[in-house]
Parts: C-alpha cells; sequence; structure tokens
C-alpha cells in the first residue's frame, strides 16, 4: 500500500523555493531541505531520492507553469504586436517573482554546477524559440522593424530584463547606498517599471510606417 503523502512533497518544494536562492546548488542539502519543511529526513528521500533529482523537479515544476502561460499567450487572437506584449510581460514577471533564484541558478551554472546548467540548457532555447516566432510575425506584419531576430531578442532582453537582474545582484550585494537601494526599488524593480521598458523597447523596435496596435 503506497504511503500517503500529507503533502509532504509540496512542503518540501516550498522549501527549497525558499532556501536555494540562499544556498545554491551546492549549499543546498537534503537536511536543510527537511529540517526547514519540519518533515522526516526520510521523506525527503521517498519522495525525490536525491538532491539533484530534487532541484530539477523544483525548476521544472517553476518553469513549466511559466512556459504554460507564455504558450497561451503566445497563440492567443490578438494582433502580432499584442501577443508579443503579451508574452514580454509573462517573462517580466516570472522574472520578477523569481528574481533571486534565477540569478542563483545563473551563477551556479557559470560555476560549473552541472544540475543548474541542464536546466537553462534544456529550458531557455525553449521561451527564446517562442519569442523568435513572435517577433517574426510582428515584423513580417510590418509593425516591427526587420531585424535580425537575434539582434531583436538581444535588444528586448536588454531593455527589458537585464535591469532587473542587475538591480537585483546590486541590492544583494550591498553595493548601494540606502537611498539609491530604494529608488533601485521603486524605479527598476517595480511592476510599473517593468511596464514602462516593455513599452520603451517595443516603440525602439516598431515600424515608423506603420501605426502601433
Amino acid at each position: 500500500m503506497a504511503r500517503p503523502s500529507q503533502n509532504i512533497d509540496q512542503r518540501l518544494l516550498q522549501a527549497g523555493f525558499e532556501l536555494l536562492p540562499v544556498t545554491g546548488c551546492r549549499g543546498l542539502s537534503a537536511r536543510k531541505l527537511a529540517e526547514h519543511a519540519g518533515v522526516n529526513l526520510g521523506m525527503f528521500h521517498y519522495h525525490f531520492r536525491s538532491k539533484d533529482n530534487f532541484i530539477r523537479t523544483l525548476l521544472a515544476h517553476m518553469y513549466e507553469q511559466m512556459f504554460s502561460e507564455l504558450t497561451i499567450k503566445a497563440h492567443s487572437a490578438d494582433s502580432p504586436l499584442q501577443n508579443l506584449r503579451g508574452a514580454l510581460q509573462v517573462l517580466a514577471r516570472f522574472g520578477r517573482t523569481r528574481q533571486q533564484l534565477l540569478l542563483r541558478i545563473f551563477a551556479d551554472a557559470l560555476a560549473g554546477e552541472r544540475v543548474a546548467a541542464e536546466f537553462l540548457q534544456a529550458n531557455v532555447p525553449r521561451h527564446l524559440g517562442i519569442m523568435a516566432s513572435l517577433i517574426g510575425e510582428a515584423q513580417r506584419s510590418g509593425h516591427l522593424v526587420p531585424l535580425p531576430l537575434p539582434q531583436a531578442i538581444a535588444f528586448l532582453a536588454g531593455a527589458v530584463m537585464a535591469p532587473q537582474l542587475l538591480g537585483v545582484a546590486a541590492l544583494d550585494t550591498g553595493m548601494l547606498p540606502l537611498r539609491a537601494g530604494s529608488a533601485m526599488r521603486r524605479d527598476v524593480l517595480s511592476k510599473k517599471a517593468m511596464e514602462q521598458r516593455i513599452e520603451l523597447a517595443l516603440r525602439g523596435l516598431s515600424n515608423p510606417d506603420r501605426s502601433a496596435a
């Protein structure tokens, strides 16, 4: 007879979302997770077997929720430009809500942590592919200037997401004085600031010969 879950797997995953941005892949341990979740260590091994398998499950759970929403936005019945705007909003919201975890995963991958690198290699091309398709559709419809797709993607990522990641990194390292940190949170990291950057970025790529949708 199967052992009842009692939502222990979900408690462990929630503990992972809270701990991984702080510990990184290397510093996370099954014992820390079990203690943080308030469960027996044996339950961790029962549900996930190993730390690497737990991290894979955690990151997949996080990413697939975002990717599902991104896919819906990309295939809506709106105009190509509005579909692109909606997709950018999904990615921006994902970046805001999981900003510290994403920064940690990128740092771990650069440091040679295999599970983090595997996650990025498997999933970054998926949403970049959707973005390339949406940009291409907006270009063919005449809404955006016909730049090479890598250039257009790099421009949007730099304009929309880079300030978010750099701002979080600056706050985490304590390099900003108190007043500058408050301004960073208000003027760069807020939802309003992110939405402003999306509109500015789309305006920067818009075709002047056609009115925006």
